[in-house]
């Protein structure tokens, strides 16, 4: 195929995210972060924000188990900010050059309603190449549910065939496999603009 458009991920192939950005500066490196990240702020917690649960909701459930954890907990919300660190090497290089030889960039990522604005002001001079961004926690849908890509597909006004969609969770390219989209695994620039120049992109 010749791919026409690029459709993203944010978190770890854009930008670096991990939550032991926010906790180190607030608990200290050692056993006592590994503990609280593995046990209290799971992953798998935070996926609820990233399907349209609200942060108080989800922080008051969590302070009822770990009321000795309160304040940490709380930190969560006002600073998820931080957790998010910087620019994967070469990507802001990468979707530059994309933009600039004028190949339609989108971007479709598991993010918080309530985190994302923010974020999308800080990062506003990279993100602002894209011309369209679909966040689940708005649509309260996620990664890797199909109707998530369809949805995007139809607002972003692409054809499944002709986009190339991003992502460092093999469920996620697979998802947007699944509707007819090329998927991509991605593990460092290097390689991704390989395979997009063998796609017949401008890179």
């Amino acid at each position: 195929m010749r791919a026409s458009a690029v459709v993203f991920d944010i978190g770890n192939v854009l930008y670096d995210w991990d939550p032991r950005f926010l906790y180190e500066r607030l608990i200290g490196d050692g056993p006592a972060l590994d503990v609280f990240l593995r046990d209290v702020v799971t992953r798998d917690w935070h996926f609820q924000h990233d399907a349209g649960r609200p942060f108080a909701e989800t922080s008051a459930e969590l302070t009822t188990r770990y009321p000795h954890h309160a304040a940490l907990i709380a930190a969560w919300g006002p600073c998820f900010a931080d957790s998010i660190g910087d620019a994967m090497p070469g990507m802001t290089a990468l979707v530059e050059d994309l933009d600039a030889a004028g190949v339609p960039l989108f971007a479709i990522t598991n993010f918080s309603h309530e985190f994302w604005p923010p974020f999308r002001a800080r990062e506003a001079a990279l993100l602002d190449r894209f011309r369209g961004i679909v966040v689940s926690g708005e649509e309260r849908l996620t990664k890797p549910d199909p109707a998530l890509y369809r949805l995007a597909l139809d607002r972003f006004g692409l054809d499944a065939g002709d986009a190339v969609f991003v992502d460092d969770r093999a469920e996620n390219v697979a998802g947007a496999i699944a509707v007819g989209m090329t998927g991509l695994h991605f593990v460092d620039a290097p390689t991704l603009r390989g395979h997009l120049h063998d796609l017949g992109l401008p890179v």
